[in-house]
């Protein structure tokens, strides 16, 4: 009777959808865009300095939820994007990181490396296949048998492919070496507006070195912290030893236009959303912290990092309304839903948190075990917040992996800095919490390690041979809404936090379209009403 009951429930909630549809037509164009390190109290804080036709015009004719929230700890730029355009966590997807750690060869590789595809303007080898279930982009491909166009910029290739998806016909970002857009020969299309560019004087390769940032505006209009201490007119060269120093570049403004630049290329060529079926276009842009600002958190540069990106936002939307027209265009606006803190603590102030070095932790641990087990090396690697085991030798001495995983997490939960170890035993197989659901939500087997690591808000990671070396935990959230804008979309403004898993499953609705093949959540009832 419950199976029947709950069977009646779905399918009315399924009927009602269908009658909120709109009777329109499904929209031409797509445009799914991605903002890294995105803050709604920032939006808010620098709103009244923008202009009527970016950021406002979204806020003021778009449906606006107040706040978006991954189920998943330890947030990143390739995680949150690829389940953005999944509707799934990276249990499903498998993209925990920019990088992974690969235990049998005891390397750090890139997510997406593949070693069957070469790269055009790189040297990497990078594909999508590491993505384990399809895209948005993906589902709209097959649907339109081939016929949708799909492309995504972005600054970096895990967000390229993360948008692009396995269907894309081409998935570019800004190689760092050579400042060129690159992309992988799993990309079977040749795009001509790219090549061109690449291959022009107005490429980032030749203009770099001769590329500085100031304000936009008179610093003295950068008002919204009382915490700026350094309220000067900036500049900022983006050469190292005399070369183009991209890696900087990516964290300015300029980046954002590169990337517009190309959207707008391309939509100016005139073919996107020409079509009987939706065309795609993804694109990711940055809204985070400059390394060599003066304040860090509380810096001119943020507030002109976000003057500029509302000024890049109107000319892409005049761009889009000139060429398919907004009411013809489904935009989605998201942010990764995580921000880089830079923080610096004044000298003589002692915070209740410590240090946590991560080697120290592995030689004590490793100590213990040799004392239970014997005199051997048990732990391949620290990573991540994560401790690999050497499970090879483990089965060559015939020891429980439940109880070895077990007893090396009992032993360092009582470590200074350390709030919780979840074991991967725990994750597939144990009684299930809240806290353990959050872990398992970002855990993918044969990648993830056997212990994770919470540690204490407050605590800095000291080590020096990874990329997470000085970082402060913090676990409090970063607010951040998600706006839907044009194809008949009523203005709205709901004050409520919704899934990141949710926007896929509502955006292939709209397209009238399957879901991503793992796709769960629930279709946002707002965009029919």
């Amino acid at each position: 009777m419950t199976r029947i009951l709950s069977s009646l429930v779905a399918f009315f909630s399924i009927t009602s959808l269908f009658a909120q549809t709109p009777a329109g037509e499904i929209p031409k164009l797509v445009v799914g865009i991605t903002i890294d390190q995105f803050r709604g109290d920032y939006l808010e804080m620098f709103r009244h300095k923008f202009g009527n036709k970016g950021f406002n015009r979204l806020l003021n004719g778009g449906l606006v939820y107040s706040n978006v929230y991954y189920n998943f700890p330890n947030l990143n730029k390739a995680s949150s994007i690829a389940t953005i355009f999944t509707g799934a966590n990276p249990s499903y997807h498998g993209i925990m990181a920019e990088k992974r750690y690969l235990i049998e060869s005891n390397r750090e590789i890139s997510s997406f490396f593949d070693d069957n595809y070469l790269g055009n303007f790189t040297t990497e080898k990078l594909s999508p296949l590491p993505i384990k279930v399809s895209t948005i982009a993906d589902e709209l491909k097959i649907a339109s048998g081939g016929q949708s166009d799909i492309f995504a910029f972005a600054p970096d290739a895990s967000q390229a492919f993360a948008s692009g998806g396995h269907a894309a016909s081409g998935a570019f970002w800004i190689e760092e070496e050579n400042g060129k857009w690159a992309t992988s020969t799993f990309y079977k299309g040749k795009q001509p507006i790219v090549d061109q560019y690449n291959r022009s004087g107005q490429s980032l390769t030749y203009t770099i070195t001769g590329t500085s940032w100031r304000p936009a505006i008179d610093v003295n209009r950068y008002d919204v912290f009382p915490y700026t201490r350094n309220k000067y007119n900036f500049q900022h060269f983006f050469v190292t030893d005399k070369k183009g120093d991209v890696r900087l570049f990516k964290q300015s403004p300029y980046m954002n236009k590169e990337v517009n630049d190309m959207a707008v290329r391309f939509l100016e060529a005139g073919t996107l959303g020409k079509r009987m079926n939706p065309d795609f276009l993804a694109l990711t842009f940055y809204a985070g912290n400059y390394e060599k600002a003066l304040d860090k958190n509380y810096s001119v540069e943020i507030q002109d990092t976000y003057y500029r990106l509302d000024q890049e936002l109107e000319r892409l939307l005049d761009a889009i309304d000139a060429s398919v027209g907004l009411k013809n265009t489904l935009i989605f606006v998201v942010s990764t839903g995580y921000f880089d803190e830079q923080e610096t603590i004044p000298d003589g102030m002692v915070t209740s948190g410590g240090d946590f070095y991560p080697e120290r932790s592995q030689a004590l641990l490793n100590m213990y075990l040799m004392a239970l087990y014997g005199r051997e090396q048990w732990i391949r690697k620290y990573y991540d917040r994560q401790f690999f085991f050497d499970r090879k030798l483990l089965e060559d001495k015939k020891i429980d992996i439940r109880e070895f995983q077990q007893k090396a997490a009992e032993f360092l939960v009582q470590s200074a800095g350390i709030q919780d170890v979840i074991t991967s035993y725990q994750m597939l197989h144990g009684a299930y919490n809240q806290d353990v659901q959050y872990y398992r939500n970002g855990f993918y087997k044969g990648q993830s390690g056997d212990l994770f690591l919470r540690l204490q808000p407050g605590w800095r990671i000291v080590d020096p041979l990874s990329d997470q070396n000085n970082v402060r935990v913090r676990n409090n959230a970063v607010v951040a809404p998600v706006i839907f804008f044009g194809n008949d979309i009523k203005p709205q403004k709901i004050e409520r936090t919704i899934e990141a898993t949710e926007i896929a499953p509502s955006v292939a609705y709209r397209l009238r379209i399957r879901a991503p093949n793992a796709a769960q959540g629930n279709i946002l009832g707002e965009l029919f009403r």
